[in-house]
């Protein structure tokens, strides 16, 4: 059984009061009473489902009330009955406008009390039902949004880790590859961080310059195929073993293709084609100009800048002065002129690479 509707009963005349509570608590109603306008307003709260209000009172008439009540958004919803002698028509716009939903003509008749009373109810009780619905409503897309962003950060973290996962597998095959050239891993960076400045500057979207990084890790990674006797001979190779070396580019091109990766598609491309050079003399395809792809175009750069500059069994290391003398030597013919341009309009950029990537 619902708990019994709580009025509000405002009148100055304690005759009055007493006889609506007895009407009321006949109805069914629990009653609060207040002796005028001051009262109500302290005894005021949410709780309310109805005021019955006098407009004609000593301290605050009922229209005053009723403006004050309607002036905070806690109590906008509680039906004001106002029981009033006046009966003119200004006298009743100026109830509604100061908000009023209905009104009781003095001497009270119990009949016509009961149905207006209970008409507001039922209003405020469809009204209550929108609200406690809306709430609901709100709650509910408050946890869904909440889950939604719950699962979102797990699906974000889970492919964040399956990233790294991929990653750590580039980074630890082109690694592998490295060390069977007795190099390093920090050139395989320095590499890397070539091939991805070069990139930046030469135009291209971040995402691409940060697949670009992680795809050039894999150039030499066909070097894996190569029989140690020649790729870790300390001296000079024969024109034969020279043969065998340049088929890492084809090896490389086999190992990686066929992935449905971005990177490892790119580390494709670029580990065989970064041994192409401008003019068509280079390998294995014998590629010239803009047919080489930019990406092995890159790489050739940032490689043979590298390799110049780093020491290995079967080469001293020259000097970035030397180094730069070398390549501007190739321009046109070993190396694409606009990227080795723009490697050397910048070629302090990519000593700062150098130096914070250098041999341990």
């Amino acid at each position: 059984m619902s708990p019994a509707k709580h009025i509000l009963v405002v009148d100055d005349d304690p005759l009055n009061r007493e006889l609506l509570e007895a009407v009321l608590g006949g109805m069914g109603y629990t009653c609060e009473l207040a002796s005028g306008g001051n009262e109500a307003l302290i005894a005021l709260k949410p709780a309310f489902d109805l005021i019955l209000l006098d407009v004609n009172m000593a301290d605050k008439d009922g229209f005053t009330v009723a403006r004050e009540v309607r002036s905070s958004e806690l109590y906008a919803d509680i039906p004001i009955i106002m029981v009033t002698a006046l009966s003119s028509k200004e006298d009743r716009l100026m109830a509604v406008e100061a908000g009023a939903n209905d009104f009781v003509a003095k001497p009270i008749d119990r009949t016509e009390l009961r149905v207006r009373i209970a008409s507001q109810l039922r209003i405020k009780e469809g009204q209550d039902a929108i609200k406690q619905h809306k709430m609901l409503l709100e709650q509910k897309v408050h946890e869904r949004t909440y889950e939604l962003q719950v699962a979102l950060e797990q699906i974000t973290e889970a492919e964040r880790r399956a990233q790294e996962a991929k990653l750590d597998t580039v980074r630890r095959l082109a690694v592998a590859a490295e060390y069977r050239d007795d190099n390093t891993a920090a050139h395989i960076q320095r590499v890397g961080h070539y091939c991805a400045l070069l990139g930046k500057l030469f135009g291209l979207s971040i995402p691409e310059t940060e697949t670009l990084y992680h795809a050039s890790l894999l150039h030499d990674v066909g070097k894996i195929g190569i029989p140690d006797a020649i790729i870790l001979k300390p001296g000079k190779l024969t024109p034969e073993e020279h043969c065998i070396m340049q088929t890492h580019a084809t090896i490389g091109k086999n190992i990686l293709s066929g992935s449905p990766s971005e990177i490892i598609s790119m580390g494709e491309v670029i580990a065989y084609t970064h041994h192409e050079r401008w003019d068509g003399t280079g390998y294995p395809s014998r590629l010239s100009g803009e047919a080489i792809p930019l990406y092995g175009r890159i790489c050739a750069v940032a490689d043979v800048f590298d390799a110049l500059t780093s020491a290995r069994p079967y080469k001293k290391r020259f000097s970035n002065e030397q180094s730069i003398e070398i390549m501007l030597i190739g321009r046109a013919t070993h190396f694409d002129p606009t990227i080795l341009d723009c490697f050397m309009g910048h070629l302090d950029l990519f000593i700062e690479i150098q130096e914070r990537y250098s041999e341990p």
